[in-house]
């Protein structure tokens, strides 16, 4: 199939850091469906990868919210995904179909994380439907579904050995999509600095068509931490000041970032810094993090201090009466991040500073262009309500950027590879 190849380098100065290829289908651009859409982290690396987003789906309004300041080219639906018919979806898309439908659902149910999650066996987990149904509307030739790896042991109710994902695959086949393949990937191995480990399912209508994942590039560096925050200045907590200005440090993966070209923002300024305010913490919140040291947490503090003297900083409220495993980690500046979540305000610590870190420093854990503004919701928001997102909640839920983009540029080549034999 003809393709177009445009190279492009990122630059320091008047140096060139990096250089960077990305294979267009000259023929035509291949279009895609967002579903569980969140703030758009799939569709910003599809977009990086030439795809043209055409519909998102997203209950969460802060969601949509920050998906509309990002993607004003996408029809985005505000609804929930079980309410959305053919007749809104069918004027919005070609008459012979979709190329790709993504459906990445809630994964609270399948997650592993606290000691009760795997006690849900509730209708989210079997929201994998709503994409499917989509798909079949929709003429899809590929879904790609996202989850975290503990859906491919989780059960359909306490009583049965039956999981999940079977379910899935069945219902993929009576839907016509007997061609698939599943595979876990390892965000690190894409350029993403946290360690974060994701299930897929690509899943075809054709049954000729041989699929793969995609690869990783053959010595891939490692994105630390480091990489991550440099560029962003330092910000001072309670202060109430935002920092606008990048410093002169730098990093190849922070001039990636920068670098609307690849993403395709050229419209998008990223002159000044978006979303680096810093939170407020009380005076004994602050305390507890000048104990903390690089890799620790609120655990190691509950291991360090022991009997009259852990009760001494429990009666400061320097330490809680009750000890959280997953609570204020201290980052590593020379390693990656563990998992960024929705609760990612209060699980990590700045790596040098005695604060939390600003919305900014978790999208670029998460590999957001700096140009992406979470323009949604509020800060903060009580977890209990579920019908609003923060914009921690926002970052925390989505799929890294860059690893949607390893995906995109594959599904480009399968497509290229495959189309001859529809």
């Amino acid at each position: 199939m003809p393709k177009n190849i445009l190279t492009f380098a990122v630059t320091k100065g008047r140096k060139n850091v990096k250089s960077f290829t990305l294979i267009i289908m000259a023929d035509r651009i291949l279009t895609h469906i967002d579903c569980f859409a969140g703030p758009g982290g799939i569709c910003t690396g599809l977009h990086a990868a030439g795809y043209k987003t055409l519909v998102a789906i997203e209950y969460i309004k802060s969601c949509c919210d920050t998906y509309k300041a990002n993607h004003p080219e996408v029809q985005v639906i505000h609804s929930d995904i079980r309410d959305v018919t053919a007749e809104q979806l069918l004027p919005l898309i070609p008459e012979d179909g979709i190329d790709l439908v993504t459906s990445g659902m809630p994964c609270e149910t399948f997650s592993t994380a606290g000691n009760t999650s795997r006690s849900f066996y509730d209708d989210r987990q079997y929201l994998f439907r709503e994409g499917i149904r989509v798909a079949k509307i929709c003429k899809a030739k590929m879904i790609l579904f996202e989850n975290v790896p503990g859906i491919t042991s989780k059960t359909t109710s306490k009583e049965s050995k039956k999981l999940i994902v079977d379910v899935l695959k069945e219902e993929l086949w009576q839907a016509g999509y007997t061609n698939y393949i599943s595979v876990t990937l390892d965000s690190t191995r894409f350029g993403v600095p946290q360690k974060r480990n994701r299930y897929f399912i690509l899943a075809c209508r054709f049954p000729k068509w041989v699929l793969q994942p995609p690869m990783p590039k053959l010595r891939q560096k490692k994105v630390t931490v480091a990489d991550a925050l440099a560029g962003l200045p330092n910000v001072i907590a309670n202060s109430g000041i935002e920092g606008k200005f990048y410093t002169d440090e730098t990093s190849d993966y922070a001039e990636l970032l920068r670098d609307n070209k690849f993403w395709r923002r050229e419209e998008f300024p990223n002159d000044e810094i978006l979303n680096h305010m810093p939170m407020k913490h009380r005076a004994y919140t602050l305390k507890r993090f000048e104990l903390l040291k690089p890799g620790e947490s609120l655990k190691s503090l509950f291991d360090r201090y022991q009997g009259e003297e852990r009760e001494a900083l429990q009666r400061e409220r320097i330490l809680p009466k009750k000890m959280f495993i997953k609570r204020n980690y201290r980052l590593v500046l020379s390693d990656q991040s563990p998992t960024v979540t929705s609760h990612c305000l209060d699980e990590f610590v700045h790596p040098i500073c005695n604060r939390a870190l600003t919305v900014r420093e978790c999208a670029r854990l998460q590999s957001f262009p700096d140009s992406y503004d979470f323009v949604g919701g509020p800060y903060i928001v009580p977890h209990i309500d579920r019908t609003v997102q923060d914009k921690y909640e926002q970052i925390g839920d989505a799929v890294p950027p860059l690893l949607a983009f390893a995906w995109g540029e594959q599904i480009n080549k399968l497509f290229e590879l495959n189309e001859k034999l529809i």
